[in-house]
């Protein structure tokens, strides 16, 4: 079903644009057409699967970003442009940890407008000479799609500020959604242009591109694509404000990577794939991973790091020109203490232009010692009041520097003009302390480059002040991406200004020894973790967590960025109705096993009852002499007696198998040798702790078991509870005779030995020794506890327990792993075959 979301977007994201016509230089691959699923949507002649992997040196990579790693110039004739690369961009650096043979592309747009009738010659050229295909948006979509939508909302929103209020932006305005769609549509076309082989990386860059997963997979299912957010993610219940979260989430559920700076921005979206989509994480020998309709969905926790390489130079270079000396003959007799930051609303400069002015009067003995310069970088974009900020701070700096200054000396120098890398190099180097006071912030690493630029390098330079390692301090606020990597700095919470006064005052005034052990600490971890080291390890992961495309079929059901690929085992199929009837007419005596909650009954049916069609269907079923019909379910005897009671020829396995009524039998068997149930008087007192600590829990107390259900109380923390329960539990009985299990939002307590398997193999049983065994099996369920079942039937022909060329149908609910070997997707097809099968029966 369409999400209400994008409706009627002018077909943004329907992913209907047409494949550019390429040559495709890759090696020839074996390709099936994948199979048909309803809501199947997708072009056949477009989109293959492969059961083939591939790894050699044709794969590619293509990196996707908002911006080209360029500079653009128009030529001084004004006919034309000169183009060379950015040494300072990321993904051009990204590119030493990649092996060398592999070919690497770069799409993103370029910070220049180009007219249309220059755009593809631009193109033409920067795809032969620099490998890199422009996007180009028209000046209209940019803005909404820019300054709009990402910079208004998915910017402010990830910084955990609400970009849209009562009293601050109004409703939302869904033009920049649909131009941040059409957009990444662009970006998505461009991709396509320059793929060579479907089975090509394609690493996406931050928040600008995160529809860009869906609009690649609709048309590649085995491409491997990897995304990395370079800020911060909010916490679910920032994001959750968000009008088109579930589309966002969806789309980058679409990745089979998705990498992070911090385990907490990781958390957080895992916090909101668990209370928005129903997904659990899992830890697989220390990665975590998200499963989603059979494909498994990497999370990778990396921060960013620098490239030495060209830090080093820069440092060379600011030492050749001996910037160093004369800064400190500027400084001299001082403690210089350093910032540099955007001009944002998130860096905090203000709070750290307080903590300066709060340390100079708690300890006077700084006063004319000790300078703060504040150098503000040049704003990158358009923001909210970047005026009155700068306004604001320049009269901050004003009044500290009244109230504190002295002939000769200012305490706050402020830096609001352009700064070259070289110079900014320069002040590295003659600051004791740099102090990062963000608020929020996704990575920030001006750490990492004072951290390198204090180490110095070996050089013969004139300026010998740049030679040998030193000490350094750090004062970080611990709401930035580069605080947990930097273990030895001091952390602040930058709104505690008298805490990161005390902060500033404890670095400049350390020893030199304990600075320098800090020092040597980081730069261990900085000189190691550089940008290669990331780039590298990101690119190993996605290749591990690829490594089962190959084997796997894949599908397409939805729309839009609703679209999710079923990845599924070879051997694993969607159940053929024509196929099972075929056999069901074939066969002379049949088994057929039915789970009931969320087989027959959807899950989230308030009415729990079987309606009356059911009741019909399953009643001519039982009619037919040949078969055998089991309900076999969790619930109690009393209401599935009572439900099923127009059902004469209808046997029921009631709680789990713990009670036994066979078809056209009024008494009820008990599968379990144990009678004892003592240990309920210490399961209930337990359960009614949990249940009056979560709200929307209860307690389900049955003849052989006890079971805490927690599906009308909050996801997450019911989960907590029933994990803690687990563990609490498990402890309490561990000499008693029973299990522990958690289910489907449950957690149940019953005797040892009763499991769905034991019924199944009772049945089977019975009808061999009655001569009669079967020769046609049919079992559907939907959850955990059904796993026994299809466990049981897997090993029966070996048993001897079914007839020697028995045709079996196990079969799940629903796409997911299972032991099962069919599928059915949702209940209303599990009716619809069942109605298949009743009317080939015989009266």
């Amino acid at each position: 079903m369409m999400s209400r979301s994008y409706t009627n977007l002018l077909d943004l994201a329907s992913g209907n644009f047409p494949i550019m016509r390429r040559e495709r230089k890759g090696l020839s691959r074996t390709k099936t057409i994948p199979g048909s699923v309803s809501e199947v949507d997708y072009d056949q002649a477009q989109s293959v699967a492969s059961d083939i992997q591939s790894l050699n040196s044709s794969d590619r990579m293509i990196v996707v970003a908002n911006q080209l790693p360029l500079k653009a110039q128009r030529r001084e004739d004004n006919k034309g442009w000169n183009f060379s690369w950015n040494e300072d961009s990321l993904v051009l650096q990204l590119k030493d940890g990649l092996p060398k043979d592999m070919e690497v592309y770069f799409v993103g747009s370029l910070n220049v407008y180009v007219d249309s009738n220059e755009q593809d010659d631009v193109s033409q050229f920067l795809k032969e000479k620099f490998r890199c295909v422009p996007t180009f948006l028209p000046h209209a979509k940019l803005e909404k799609f820019y300054d709009g939508f990402c910079k208004r909302i998915l910017w402010p929103l990830f910084h955990y500020k609400l970009p849209y209020s009562a009293d601050h932006g109004g409703r939302f305005d869904r033009s920049l959604w649909e131009a941040y769609l059409a957009a990444n549509k662009t970006f998505a076309e461009k991709v396509i242009e320059v793929l060579s082989i479907e089975y090509d990386y394609v690493w996406i860059h931050d928040y600008h591109l995160m529809a860009l997963p869906s609009l690649l997979r609709r048309k590649y299912y085995n491409i491997r694509i990897g995304f990395f957010l370079h800020s911060p993610f909010p916490s679910s219940e920032i994001y959750k404000c968000l009008p088109v979260r579930e589309d966002l989430i969806k789309a980058l559920l679409n990745a089979d990577l998705i990498g992070f700076h911090t385990f907490d921005y990781a958390r957080h979206f895992l916090s909101c794939c668990s209370r928005m989509m129903g997904l659990e994480y899992q830890s697989k020998r220390g990665y975590l991973a998200l499963e989603y309709y059979g494909r498994t969905i990497g999370i990778k926790i990396m921060p960013v790091g620098l490239h030495m390489g060209q830090i080093q130079s820069v440092i060379k270079l600011a030492d050749e020109e001996c910037r160093i000396r004369k800064l400190k003959q500027e400084f001299e007799g001082k403690t210089v203490l350093l910032g540099v930051d955007d001009l944002d609303i998130f860096k905090g400069v203000n709070l750290k232009l307080l903590a300066m002015e709060q340390m100079l009067k708690l300890h006077s003995n700084w006063r004319g010692r000790a300078v703060l310069v504040q150098i503000i970088n040049p704003a990158r974009g358009k923001g909210i009041d970047l005026e009155g900020r700068h306004a604001e701070l320049q009269e901050a700096s004003r009044r500290i520097n009244r109230e504190f200054g002295q002939p000769g000396y200012e305490p706050i120098v402020f830096i609001d003009r352009p700064v070259s890398i070289c110079e900014r190099v320069a002040y590295y180097s003659i600051a004791e302390c740099v102090v990062v006071t963000a608020v929020r912030d996704g990575m920030n690493l001006t750490p990492y480059e004072y951290i390198v630029c204090r180490q110095g390098i070996s050089c013969s330079g004139s300026c010998s002040d740049f030679n040998g390692p030193k000490e350094s301090m750090l004062v970080l606020s611990e709401f930035i991406g580069c605080s947990p990597s930097l273990s030895g700095a001091i952390r602040v919470n930058p709104w505690n200004v008298d805490a990161t006064a005390e902060a500033m005052n404890y670095a400049i005034s350390m020893s030199g020894s304990e600075k320098q052990l800090r020092h040597e600490k980081h730069y261990r971890y900085v000189s190691t973790h550089d940008v290669a080291y990331w780039s590298r390890s990101f690119l190993q992961d996605l290749e591990r967590i690829c490594a089962d495309h190959f084997y796997k079929k894949c599908w397409a059901m939805g729309f839009g960025l609703g679209l999710r690929v079923v990845a599924l085992d070879s051997e694993f199929k969607k159940l053929c109705i024509p196929e099972i009837i075929l056999a069901y007419k074939r066969a002379t005596s049949r088994a057929i096993l039915l789970d009931y909650d969320g087989t027959v009954m959807p899950q989230n049916s308030i009415i729990k009852s079987p309606s009356e069609k059911v009741i019909s269907i399953l009643n001519t079923i039982c009619g037919d002499l040949k078969n055998t019909v089991f309900l076999v379910s969790g619930r109690g005897r009393s209401s599935l007696s009572t439900w099923f009671s127009p059902c004469k020829n209808l046997g029921i396995a009631a709680e789990h198998g713990y009670l036994l009524r066979w078809p056209q039998n009024e008494e009820w068997d008990i599968c379990c040798q144990g009678s004892d149930f003592g240990w309920m008087e210490t399961v209930e007192p337990v359960m009614n702790l949990y249940t009056e600590a979560t709200d929307g829990s209860s307690i389900e107390a049955k003849e052989s078991a006890l079971v805490w259900q927690y599906r009308d109380a909050d996801l997450g923390f019911g989960s907590s509870q029933a994990k803690e329960m687990l563990d609490h539990l498990e402890s309490v009985l561990a000499n008693e005779p029973v299990a522990v299990k958690s289910g489907q939002f449950i957690v149940e307590v019953k005797p040892q030995g009763v499991t769905k398997g034991l019924v199944v193999e009772k049945i089977f049983t019975s009808m061999a020794e009655k001569g009669n065994p079967a020769d046609f099996v049919l079992c559907i369920g939907d959850d955990r506890s059904d796993e026994d079942m299809f466990a049981v039937i897997s090993n029966a022909v070996l048993k001897s327990i079914l007839s020697a060329n028995a045709s079996v149908f196990a079969c799940t609910v629903g796409q997911k792993p299972s032991k099962a070997t069919f599928y059915l997707d949702d209940t209303a097809e599990v009716i619809s075959m069942l109605e298949s099968l009743a009317e080939n029966s015989d009266p």
